[in-house]
């Protein structure tokens, strides 16, 4: 592999070297215990290059609880590539993708739990694939790309939800440029790519970082709207938030108003809502309550909801699709039938410029 690396950098100095690891690019963990020696090491140009499909670990997708598996996936990524992020070394996620049809349960979960870690660390990466068939391939002409971002017929979107999910990603998250700013889709089956920016050093932020409430099922972010309630927003549309885990209120951090109103649970299945009083109970303090760490919950008081002995409450997608609810939590273990993603909501530290937004009014 060096002397493969020294061969590129001979050709062409100025090139990034993009280096992959074992089992078809999905391991790079030997690197924990002997880093590559290259000559060139010292001059910032050597990126190391990931792969992550569901098909890693489709028996559990398919039938395991989807928090508990996610934490799990979540946890290999860590330990066979995203270290490298923690050495200040640059890691390029070159292919991630799922079956677009729709019907794919072990694709939908790792879909979302992959599009979670990858705004977590801010990842470059390539989209597998943009292509939705081929002329001529595996001796078959016309194949379909089952997933290609396009359709068969390359005339339009395989799925219309998928990329909003994609684009939720393109832009640094913590940063104006990241070290590799690529977040392109892969045109064939090579490692090929487009390098749309390339810069060394780390990236530089917009803002000082807050939390984001990213929402991987959508690819959208909670903002305020009217009456002070929530609703899923383009992330570049999204409010500076304020959180210290474990456990602690959500602050809309530049709020104008006076006090530092704070999120909070109303009962089940009414919004969210933002108010400057009592922050700091039960229902205003929050926690990641699920192996995931995407279920953000409160303890609810008895009787709260007229009856019942309280119980967690978790932020939710209303039945509108956009408003932002709380509802009992669902799917927090054990259960391999259940599909929490609309529960999932990944805080997220950003350092994007903050969209300027009407003050909050509160009563």
């Amino acid at each position: 592999m060096q002397r493969g690396a020294e061969a590129v950098h001979a050709a062409n100095p100025g090139a990034l070297v993009i280096m992959g690891g074992l089992s078809y690019d999905y391991d790079l963990s030997f690197l924990a215990a002997r880093q590559v020696g290259v000559s060139f090491a010292a001059e910032g140009k050597l990126v190391f290059e990931v792969h992550w499909y569901s098909f890693s670990d489709a028996r559990a997708w398919e039938t395991g609880n989807a928090n508990e598996v996610c934490a799990r996936a979540a946890r290999d990524f860590e330990r066979r590539a995203g270290f490298l992020l923690a050495r200040g070394l640059p890691l390029f996620l070159s292919e991630f993708g799922a079956d677009l049809r729709g019907g794919d349960l072990k694709g939908n979960r790792y879909f979302s739990c992959a599009a979670a870690v990858a705004a977590e660390h801010d990842l470059d990466w390539a989209y597998w694939a943009l292509q939705g068939s081929y002329a001529l391939r595996q001796g078959v002409a016309g194949m379909d790309e089952v997933y290609g971002v396009l359709d068969w017929s390359w005339s339009k979107p395989r799925n219309e939800t998928v990329l909003p999910r994609i684009q939720a990603l393109q832009r640094p998250i913590q940063g104006q440029f990241s070290f590799l700013t690529i977040s392109v889709l892969h045109v064939s089956m090579t490692h090929g790519f487009d390098r749309r920016a390339a810069r060394a050093g780390p990236g530089y932020g917009e803002a000082l970082p807050y939390t984001v409430l990213f929402h991987p099922l959508t690819g959208l972010c909670a903002a305020t709207v009217a009456a002070n309630t929530l609703e899923l927003s383009p992330c570049n549309e999204t409010d500076a938030w304020a959180y210290a885990p474990p456990a602690s209120t959500l602050v809309l951090r530049d709020a104008a108003a006076a006090g530092l109103p704070c999120l909070r649970a109303e009962g089940r299945g009414l919004p969210a809502r933002l108010g400057a009083k009592a922050c700091g109970d039960a229902l205003s303090t929050w926690r990641l309550a699920s192996d995931s760490g995407m279920h953000v919950a409160v303890e609810s008081p008895p009787g709260l909801d007229g009856g019942g002995g309280g119980g967690m409450l978790c932020l939710d997608v209303g039945a509108d699709g956009r408003s932002i609810v709380t509802n009992p939590c669902a799917c927090l273990r054990g259960d391999g039938t259940c599909d929490p993603e609309r529960q999932w909501f990944k805080l997220v530290t950003s350092t994007r410029r903050v969209a300027r937004r009407p003050p909050a009014t509160l009563a």
